[in-house]
């Protein structure tokens, strides 16, 4: 699962087969398994293993670990006690260390084995590229891999103990290792080459705490953000123990520790030190009201009087805390921390014309760049999948009509070219002009004023057999083609178009009936409009006309 080594080898070997091999094929297959790693790193939660320190101490070692000390990388899911009965097994004369201080001289130079075993933490070392925030499910790789300095933390007391606050003399004796390379590499275990020891002042101490615990929550705030199905128990306890002073205690005992007189009277030289952990406790509260109000979209209804309690608690801190500390946003940490959301998420929409109406998941889909999709949420909250299936759904659906409009327009074009192509013909034979004729026949847009025709003047136009010819006069019975008749015929008023639908303009309704059900996908506008074609009380079927 180290799928960004994988991606950095495959790097090496697309450029082999694009500039030296040119085997295209290969290279296509190699991009496909590099998008997968991609994706991969960003929705597959990998295991983080465990790192142990291991001390061979005494003379009946052999020379190669005897008095060394060795960082060991462990199995996934494995913990400290199953490593140590792993590590006795391959040596069941040794004694087990109690003790996880350096030993003396006398355990280093006796004829017996001791091993020594303890759990170390990789420090982070984040490559030059990430010179920005990024995502935390991007940055967990590298606390765990590619790791070359591990720490361990020992608490020492200095100076009288306070029964009231063990933290204002509790002091970090911090070890540092320094393994010959980094973990993991061809072994799963690498031996220590420097070791080095700080000691941490109880402030720095609380200031660290802090540190990682904002980080902490923020961490765990994105991860619920971008994976909505997450499950919501470690949020609560992470919450609940900082919230719920009756838990932890939170960072009441600081105050008492570090903001009284007496502490800066006798260490003036801590002041810029207690400025920064005042800063720290005013930032924690915007982490803690995000936190909690995913915590409440997200709580059951067994858990809602836990939520209640602790949002009562959350208050009476925020109360405090901002007239106290200040008051701090977390809009621009997060953004910054997260990042401007991604394409993928954000559907582009583009119309063919500016007359082209858009869905109502389609308008809800835009506006969500700008709009956050839930109240409260300061912008940065992921809108859920679904209107953007609806809104690629309803975009399918307009191109689709789109596509089926332009092919009617150029079946109309064509249909009125060859009825151009007839009448020319026709009236040239007669020597008649068409100047008038074009204006009237080759018409097909239905005037604003002509009503719609009632149902009782529709026909079957399913059962109807007849066919039409687009000539200027009926067919005669005799089945000879009749005269062309003179222009005059043709020319039509208003009048004429309301008694060929069967009614004066008197009997014009206010509201006119809905139109009546269609027989194919003709056009309503394709009517012919000739008196001699159209009797008072019949309706022609206009899809089926044919030419002659």
């Amino acid at each position: 699962q180290m799928w960004e080594e994988a991606i950095a080898l495959g790097k090496e070997l697309a450029e082999q087969y694009e500039n030296e091999m040119f085997d295209y094929e290969q290279l296509s297959e190699l991009l496909r398994k590099q998008a997968q790693f991609y994706e991969n790193i960003v929705k597959v939660i990998r295991p983080k293993p465990d790192y142990f320190a291991v001390g061979y101490y005494g003379q009946g070692f052999p020379t190669f670990i005897r008095n060394k000390v060795f960082i060991y990388r462990g199995k996934e899911y494995e913990r400290r006690e199953d490593f140590e009965a792993r590590l006795l097994t391959q040596f069941p004369n040794a004694e087990k260390m109690k003790t996880t201080s350096p030993p003396g001289d006398d355990i280093k130079n006796s004829s017996s084995q001791y091993i020594q075993c303890f759990t170390v933490k990789p420090k982070l070392d984040l490559p030059s590229k990430f010179h920005r925030p990024v995502s935390e499910q991007i940055v967990s790789f590298y606390r765990v891999n590619e790791v070359q300095r591990f720490e361990y933390s020992r608490p020492v007391r200095k100076g009288e103990k306070n029964p009231d606050n063990e933290f204002a003399n509790m002091w970090i004796e911090r070890t540092i290792y320094v393994t010959a390379y980094k973990l993991p590499g061809i072994l799963r275990w690498f031996e220590v080459k420097s070791v080095f020891m700080v000691e941490i002042s109880p402030l720095e101490n609380a200031i660290e705490t802090m540190q990682l615990t904002n980080d902490k929550i923020n961490n765990m705030v994105q991860q619920h953000l971008n994976d909505p199905n997450l499950p919501i128990n470690p949020l609560s306890m992470l919450l609940n123990g900082i919230v719920d002073p009756a838990v932890m205690g939170g960072f009441t005992n600081y105050e008492k520790a570090f903001f009284t007189e007496k502490y800066m009277h006798e260490h003036p030289e801590d002041h810029d030190k207690i400025e920064k952990l005042k800063d720290l406790i005013a930032w924690q509260i915007p982490f803690l009201a995000e936190g909690i109000r995913i915590h409440g979209e997200k709580v059951t209804e067994a858990l809602r009087p836990f939520h209640e309690r602790m949002e009562a608690c959350f208050r009476q801190l925020k109360d405090k805390v901002e007239k106290q500390y200040g008051v701090r946003t977390v809009l621009s940490s997060l953004d910054d921390r997260r990042g401007s959301r991604p394409r993928s998420m954000v559907r582009s929409f583009t119309m063919p014309s500016s007359s082209r109406p858009l869905s109502v998941a389609s308008v809800s889909s835009i506006s969500s760049d700008s709009t956050p999709s839930r109240p409260g949420s300061d912008g940065f909250v992921l809108e859920p999948l679904l209107p953007k299936k609806m809104h690629s759904r309803s975009q399918d659906k307009l191109d689709k009509d789109d596509l089926d409009k332009d092919k009617k327009e150029k079946k109309k074009e064509k249909r009125n070219s060859k009825h151009q192509e007839i009448f020319d013909k026709e009236f040239k034979s007669t020597d008649i002009s068409l100047q008038q004729s074009e204006a009237v026949i080759l018409s097909e847009t239905i005037s604003p004023l002509r009503p719609q025709r009632p149902k009782s003047q529709v026909i079957n136009v399913i059962s109807s057999e007849r066919r039409f010819s687009v000539s200027p006069s009926p067919p005669s019975s005799q089945g000879t083609p009749p005269p062309i008749t003179p222009r005059t015929k043709l020319s039509f008023s208003i009048q004429s178009n309301l008694e060929l639908n069967g009614m004066s303009s008197s009997d014009i309704p206010d509201v006119p009936p809905p139109l009546p059900l269609k027989g194919s996908m003709a056009d309503y506008g394709n009517l012919m409009e000739s008196q001699d074609l159209i009797s008072p009380t019949t309706s022609p079927p206009a899809h089926q006309r044919v030419s002659p």
